[in-house]
């Protein structure tokens, strides 16, 4: 019997998959997005909110889950797609655009939960975000319809349906009841 060995994926192996979209990589393996209906529901009505306060603002470029971001010092093949990132301006530069992946951490990342995501998952990955000096990173959970927000300073705080979620520093003047994410129904 023989075994066969394969090679750890690279980031550029990533690019490459025709359903690369679907991926993150990790350790050279490749892992898959949970999403749900309910999950790319709110993931979009937050872009939208926020592309629009960025636009009008010229804070700087709003991604979607499509675009995945490449910037983890310690591991340089690791690439994590959050639902919705951004960077502001004065970060961005136009040579970004031409990258495979977002090379330098976003100011903001957010992941909306899915019912299929797994909760030590769910941490690593805000970890990992913390770790690459993300300095605000917003979890989403529509089943229940809760955001927490984690700080690059450690700090952690939990709004509610009634509570208003805002850019703080990093989008000056966002401001968004956190019951307009989700459907009324």
């Amino acid at each position: 019997m023989s075994v066969i060995e394969s090679k750890p994926l690279t980031p550029v192996d990533l690019l490459l998959l025709p359903n690369a979209k679907d991926f993150e990589l990790v350790g050279g393996e490749l892992v898959e997005r949970h999403v749900s209906v309910l999950s790319s529901y709110v993931e979009a009505r937050l872009v939208r909110r926020l592309d629009a306060h960025c636009e009008d603002g010229d804070l700087g470029p709003v991604f979607t889950a499509t675009n995945g971001i490449q910037c983890f010092p310690d591991e340089p093949n690791k690439v994590r797609k959050p639902g919705v990132s951004f960077v502001k301006k004065a970060r961005f530069a136009p040579q970004h655009l031409y990258e495979g992946y977002l090379t330098i951490a976003p100011d903001l990342a957010v992941e909306v939960v899915s019912p299929n995501d797994l909760g030590e998952e769910l941490e690593q990955k805000i970890e990992d975000y913390l770790a690459a000096g993300i300095p605000l990173v917003w979890v989403v959970y529509p089943e229940v319809r809760t955001v927490s927000i984690h700080r690059g300073d450690g700090s952690v705080t939990k709004l509610r349906r009634h509570d208003e979620l805002t850019g703080e520093d990093i989008i000056p003047g966002f401001r968004c009841k956190v019951a307009e994410l989700f459907p009324t129904a």
